[in-house]
Formats: structure tokens, C-alpha cells, sequence
């Protein structure tokens, strides 16, 4: 195709904006390899400090103060396209971002993060940049800085997603429901039983994975381990801990009748779900959509309010995951469908019919149509 060039926006408020962007990046390079790509974080472009600041905010309010985070999402959800509010927020950084634009003059801006498509959209709708704004919806669920009226294509996970993208007045055409996009590898089957022999695990025992986020955001992660460890059923566990360090220490020195394999951030999450059976892990879009495309069934447990929940009752609806709110429902569930292994089976048919498949080549098919 040339020498495309990509501008694509993400944030790292959350992992899953910046691994959705990744992904999209993948697959832009296995189909133009000339592209010229450029990535940046919206709010480090901004304002590193700031970034900072905000980013170590949400952590702590999505870790110990999950009520809180859901009122703000909640809150921020009522504003209306047209407003005061939402006019402020599509000026933030505005001269900045423009005067960037105007310099690499890209063919195709891809944004995985709603305040910065709302404010290119702005631009884009005043005719101020030429570039198409694509806009990827990261979440089952649609939060209102995703209605933004100058957006020319928005990328949509599921029907429900276009469905309220419509309500929100967005014309059917300017969406593509591609499923969110992951990275390629998770679309590739990979021998469980090589995997397996590598990593040094036990074959012949069903396989949990506790995923507990990028930040170890999964609360009561310990609890859950003790649990396993001393389930009477055989099994074992597979904890990814992520970033958090004292997580891990303190994971490092439990025992228990079952064996347990604990990891800090890791780069190979698709092969644990390659070799696991369930996954008990937080609702974010791109872990939950990450085990769909890997046919594995998921246990979320105590979703944070907002886009997490909504996550969950679409997963739920599908029948590909079990939701518990308290440590008392999670062991009821867990020793439910250890006992029931039926119905494990029945939650990964679901959750393999759930998303088109090859989430982020359909998604850069359509990005590169809009541009040609």
C-alpha cells in the first residue's frame, strides 16, 4: 500500500487502551509493512506530571476505593455530547495536538482512549484536520465520551456495542463490529501438551489461572490462592501478579495439598490460557476478550462499577462466565464447576461462538478501506 502513515493515540490509564492499540499495530505492520506508525500516550503528550498523577489516582481508586471510581463513571456518563462540560474537555491539549498533526500530516488517526477521539473528532467535524478519526471502543458497554460527532469509523466489540453507539446517534454506517482487538497471537492454536511440558506442569489436573491485572488489581488474590491451594479437588493454580511486587512476595511462601506457579509481568499470558481450563481474573476489555478469542472460561470476580460490570453481565449474557461478588460465592462457584466439568465445557462453546475472530485484522481491514 505505500508508505502509510498511523497515528494512533492510546493511555495507560488501564493496560487494556494501551494493549488495544498494540495489537492494532501488529496488524497494521502484517499488512502494510512499509506503514510508518507513530504511538503515543494521550496523557504523557499532555503532561507527563499530570499523566502521572492521574494514572497513580485511578490505580489506588480501582484498587481500595472501587465505589468511588464507579460514581465518577457513572457521573461522567450523564454528560451530554453538546454541553459545557464536554466542550472543555474536547479544547484539552487542542493546540498541542493540532500543531502534531499539522507536522506528520498522517493518513489515518486511530484513537483507543474516548477523551482523546472526542477532542481530534472536535477538530475533525470543524474541518480543522483532514485525517479520518477512528475511534476503538475497548469495553462491552458504551460510556458517552465514546459519542462523539466528528468520529468517522468507531470499532465495536460486540452488537451490543453497536446497538448503543446507534442510540447515542451515531449512523449504523460509521460502525464496524470487528470484536476488540487483541493481539494476533491469541488467535493462534497452540499445542497445550508442548506448552505444558515446557513450563513444567502437571498434565493430568485441571488448571486455574488467577490473572490479577497489570497493577494486581484482583482483590483478595490471596485469599483465592489459600482457597485453591487447599481445595480438596486436584488442581493447580497459575497466578500472574503483574506489576505488583508485594503481591507476589507474599504468594511466594503459600502451600497448600494443590501445587501453585506464581508470575510477576509476563509476556506470554497466551500461553497460560492455552494450558488452563478456567480463569478467574477482573472484567477489563482486554483480559476478558483476550480469553474469549482463547476459548477459555472465566469466573470474574468482584467487577469494579462502571465498564467492569458491564463487562461482566455481557459475559454473563453470553454464557461464558460465572460473575461472584463475595469470597462466599466464589468458592461455591468454583467448587461448583469442579464438580461439574459439563459445564466448563458448555461456558468455552460459549465463549468460542462469542466474537467474530481475528479481532484486529478486521479491525485494520476496516481502517485501511476508510483510508483508501
Amino acid at each position: 500500500m505505500g508508505e502509510l502513515r498511523v497515528l494512533v493515540f492510546s493511555a495507560t490509564f488501564g493496560a487494556g487502551h494501551l494493549r488495544a492499540a498494540e495489537a492494532l499495530i501488529e496488524a497494521i505492520r502484517e499488512k502494510s509493512p512499509k506503514a510508518e506508525i507513530t504511538h503515543l500516550d494521550f496523557g504523557a503528550f499532555i503532561s507527563k506530571t499530570l499523566n502521572a498523577i492521574v494514572k497513580n489516582t485511578y490505580i489506588e481508586l480501582i484498587k481500595h476505593t472501587p465505589k468511588l471510581y464507579g460514581m465518577f463513571y457513572y457521573r461522567t456518563s450523564k454528560i451530554r455530547p453538546h454541553s459545557l462540560i464536554q466542550r472543555l474537555i474536547n479544547i484539552l491539549g487542542r493546540k498541542e495536538f493540532l500543531d502534531y498533526i499539522k507536522e506528520l500530516n498522517p493518513d489515518v488517526i486511530i484513537c483507543t482512549y474516548p477523551v482523546i477521539a472526542g477532542v481530534l473528532g472536535e477538530l475533525r467535524f470543524k474541518g480543522v484536520i483532514h485525517a479520518p478519526v477512528v475511534s476503538v471502543v475497548t469495553d462491552y458497554g458504551v460510556h458517552s465520551q465514546y459519542i462523539q460527532r466528528g468520529v468517522d469509523l468507531y470499532i465495536a466489540g460486540c452488537k451490543d456495542v453497536y446497538e448503543d453507539l446507534i442510540a447515542g446517534g451515531i449512523a449504523p454506517e460509521r460502525i464496524r463490529i470487528t470484536g476488540i482487538p487483541v493481539n494476533p497471537k491469541f488467535e493462534k492454536e497452540l499445542d497445550r501438551s508442548e506448552i505444558t511440558e515446557r513450563l513444567n506442569l502437571k498434565c493430568i489436573r485441571p488448571t486455574i489461572l488467577v490473572m490479577g491485572g497489570a497493577y494486581g488489581v484482583l482483590g483478595g488474590s490471596k485469599h483465592i490462592c489459600k482457597f485453591l491451594l487447599d481445595s480438596s479437588s486436584p488442581l493447580q493454580i497459575l497466578v500472574v501478579c503483574g506489576r505488583d511486587e508485594k503481591l507476589y512476595r507474599s504468594l511466594e511462601s503459600l502451600q497448600g495439598r494443590n501445587p501453585m506457579v506464581c508470575y510477576g509481568y509476563i509476556n506470554n499470558v497466551e500461553e497460560l490460557m492455552s494450558v488452563s481450563d478456567l480463569i478467574i481474573t477482573k472484567a477489563g476489555g482486554l483480559t476478558v476478550s483476550e480469553s474469549l478469542t482463547k476459548k477459555l472460561p472465566m469466573v470474574i470476580y468482584k467487577p469494579i462499577p462502571g465498564q467492569e460490570e458491564e463487562n461482566a453481565h455481557f459475559l454473563e449474557r453470553i454464557g461464558a462466565a460465572k460473575l461472584a461478588k463475595t469470597e462466599e460465592e466464589l468458592e461455591e462457584t468454583i467448587q461448583y464447576l469442579l464438580s461439574h466439568p459439563e459445564e466448563i465445557e458448555r461456558m468455552r462453546r460459549s465463549a468460542a461462538k462469542a466474537l467474530p475472530g481475528h479481532a484486529a485484522d478486521r479491525a485494520v481491514d476496516a481502517i485501511l478501506a476508510l483510508v483508501q
